[in-house]
């Protein structure tokens, strides 16, 4: 399994603003490379956050690229991944609508009939006591073929991806806006780390229209 975090930020750091509205950081080159990584990806996984404050579809849009997949003998669009713990999605969010497989891991502590309803619509991992446990929540994906992961966010997924070691490599969209604020999310949000911080190789830089998209690796890679 090879996993990719791909993010786009302000010149500062931030993800969104501190009201987590969806904010366009990068332009239509940006929109491009991020469409044609979908499109070369087995599954998409985002946190529940992020379904809850943008409610994306995560599928691909170039036609050309999905004639691409067609081609190669894939589906449309690659698999859709939800990490939510406590089961939170919405049952008519746009990720669990039959455009591509989608699934949900979910710990041990979601809800019985918040399970019950999304299980009608995704295919249900349970992976974790209080939380998703990553490792095994991955595992399990691997063991339904996936192997080539993107992670599009947000800052709690990508920090708890770190964490436990599961990243392989991170592309970073830098983009000319400055947007501040102590509470706007991070790239890597959560609790932080104080010691044993992740090292990344610099791989890549490259101008791209009025930003920078940066190309790290983790060690090893």
């Amino acid at each position: 399994m090879h996993v990719v975090v791909n993010a786009a930020v302000s010149a500062d750091g931030k993800l969104s603003t501190r009201r987590r509205e969806q904010l366009a950081i990068s332009g239509d080159e940006d929109f491009a490379r991020v469409d044609r990584l979908r499109a070369e990806s087995d599954a998409i996984v985002v946190g529940v956050g992020t379904v809850l404050a943008d409610d994306p579809h995560l599928t691909v849009k170039d036609e050309s690229l999905i004639a691409e997949r067609r081609e190669a003998g894939e589906s449309d669009h690659p698999a859709r991944v939800v990490v939510d713990s406590k089961a939170r999605t919405p049952i008519d969010a746009a990720i669990l609508d039959d455009a591509a497989a989608t699934y949900v891991c979910t710990s041990e502590v979601a809800p019985v009939d918040n399970r019950m309803d999304l299980a009608g619509r995704a295919e249900l991992i349970t992976a974790g006591d209080d939380r998703v446990d990553l490792l095994r929540a991955f595992a399990a994906l691997q063991r339904q073929g996936l192997e080539r992961i993107m992670v599009e966010g947000g800052g709690e997924l990508i920090f708890s991806l770190f964490e436990v070691g599961l990243v392989d490599e991170l592309r970073v969209f830098v983009g000319p806006k400055v947007i501040g604020g102590r509470d706007a999310p991070t790239l890597a949000d959560g609790e932080g780390f104080v010691d044993e911080f992740p090292t990344l190789e610099l791989a890549n830089l490259e101008r791209l229209g009025d930003g920078a998209l940066l190309t790290w690796r983790t060690g090893g890679q």
